[in-house]
């Protein structure tokens, strides 16, 4: 996983985590959730889409333990 970026489109709320590689195929894992794959099959990027609602909970329980620290 070192290999990929992390990018956030706030404007289209959709999670990026990429690789360098060329897209041949997409696939919906669960609903919001595609993955990205080469010609060879593999992984070169995970898209979430509606990023903000999906991990608003996450955000909310981090937000917590950070200013209890």
């Amino acid at each position: 996983m070192k290999d990929f970026k992390v990018l956030y489109d706030e404007k289209e709320d959709i999670l990026y985590l990429a690789r360098e590689g060329n897209e041949e195929e997409i696939v919906e894992i669960s609903p919001f959730v595609n993955i990205e794959l080469d010609s060879s099959g593999m992984l070169i990027g995970v898209e979430v889409f509606n990023a903000s609602v999906l991990f608003k909970d996450v955000i909310k329980s981090m937000g917590k333990k950070l200013q209890t620290v």
